[in-house]
């Protein structure tokens, strides 16, 4: 049986790295490159950290590249300063040299090469905003038809959004980071034809990281994936934190713990409601994970981690 071919597009956020090792345990992908996004962190120590993540868990064959793709609305630096703490964990840094490749061509122009050299059409697994998928489409419109499907973390449906009004003066609420950061670029992919599978806010709200499930982690230190993955999610315990990225990147391991649901959809790029994923008749379908078998989740991603 032939491997589903994957490209990863992450933008260096903790739990975007956590989403990259999650897809290194699947036995059933074949990951084609890891494309780096400048969005939620500062670019080079994300880089940094992905190329080492691949070193640590023995994939220093599959290469990196660094989108150089802008948004309109950056993150918060407090947000994006989490890339250089992951990047200094002690347990990606027992070595002096990185062996995994850093291309020297830009993330866009890797993609679009990428997917016109893959042999079966690719599953891009988006963990970041659209921009850079937006860009390669705009370089190599021919490249729609080799893209299988989107996997997309991204959007609010039914819920409200997590770009906050004492963050982002004038909106309204109802925006979520990664549509926020570039929308005109998710409304541009909205215009292919390309199936979208979307990880809302509206599902992963339901899932939650928790002290016991980052215990559970702890436990399991004998494995560098899960003892990476507890600290990593250490970082970020004090806060409300979510399973975005891993949620929306398990779909692609085991389906079958989801339910989807079609909605017919339009991105707003402008005014209050900027970076809205709003559901409208007649709107542009998509397909949402619905609900998810949330016990099935965790104790998927505690079994992938220890080895």
């Amino acid at each position: 049986m032939s491997k589903q071919l994957v490209l990863m597009d992450h933008d260096g956020g903790v739990d975007d790295y956590l989403a990259t090792m999650l897809l290194l345990t699947m036995d059933h992908v074949e990951l084609l490159g890891v494309v780096v996004t400048p969005a939620d962190c500062y670019v080079q120590p994300a880089v940094s950290a992905t190329r080492k993540i691949l070193d640590l868990m023995g994939f220093s064959h599959i290469p990196v590249a660094e989108s150089t793709v802008r948004g309109i609305n950056p993150f918060p630096y407090l947000y994006r300063r989490d890339s250089f703490v992951v990047d200094h964990l002690p347990i990606l840094n027992q070595s002096e040299t990185i062996n995994t490749q850093l291309l020297s061509e830009s993330g866009q122009d890797f993609m679009v090469r990428v997917l016109r050299e893959a042999p079966a059409p690719v599953t891009l697994m988006v963990t970041g905003p659209l921009t850079t998928v937006a860009v390669a489409l705009d370089k190599a419109p021919d490249i729609e038809a080799k893209i299988q499907k989107i996997v997309w973390m991204g959007g609010a449906l039914n819920v409200p959004g997590n770009v906050e009004k004492n963050w982002e003066p004038g909106q309204d609420g109802s925006a979520e980071w990664n549509v926020y950061w570039d929308p005109i670029s998710a409304a541009r992919v909205w215009e292919s034809q390309i199936e979208i599978i979307m990880c809302p806010l509206d599902l992963t709200n339901n899932v939650p990281v928790t002290s016991e499930l980052v215990q559970k982690m702890g436990q399991q230190r004998n494995y560098p994936i899960s003892d990476l993955a507890g600290q990593c999610y250490a970082l970020v315990i004090p806060q409300d934190y979510y399973f975005w990225d891993v949620l929306a990147t398990a779909y692609l391991g085991h389906p079958e713990f989801y339910q989807l649901r079609e909605w017919e959809t339009e991105i707003i790029t402008n005014g209050p409601s900027q970076g809205r994923t709003k559901v409208v008749s007649g709107g542009r379908k998509i397909l949402a994970m619905d609900k998810v078998d949330k016990e099935a989740f965790y104790a998927y991603i505690l079994q992938q981690w220890a080895r």
